[in-house]
């Protein structure tokens, strides 16, 4: 991975992290949008604006890749390297997590 994808993307916005964990399986805008709702209780909602830019500019930069178009909506996967954008961000969360865990137990 190089210096600018990790440096762009690392740490993630909550936008790109809930994309690219959709992604793991093939999925269009509208579905991730509905799936992220439904993850988070309605806390997370993605705009369109906000989701097809995100997209596309994942798609740049190879995060990842339009599998193939059904009913007239692209449908995406994360790729390896976004899978390793994934893996990096998902291992800060768990740290941080962690870290506050002990923090809280050490505060009582």
């Amino acid at each position: 991975m190089d210096s600018h994808i990790k440096k762009v993307y690392v740490p993630m916005t909550e936008t790109g992290f809930y994309i690219l964990l959709c992604l793991r399986e093939e999925a269009h805008g509208y579905s991730i949008v509905q799936k992220v709702e439904a993850m988070t209780d309605g806390a997370v909602g993605l705009s369109p604006g906000t989701m097809y830019g995100s997209l596309s500019k994942m798609e740049k930069d190879g995060l990842i890749r339009f599998v193939r178009e059904e009913d007239k909506r692209k449908l995406y996967r994360i790729t390896d390297l976004g899978q390793q954008v994934l893996d990096l961000e998902m291992r800060r969360i768990e740290r941080l997590y962690r870290n506050m865990m002990e923090e809280r137990d050490d505060g009582k």
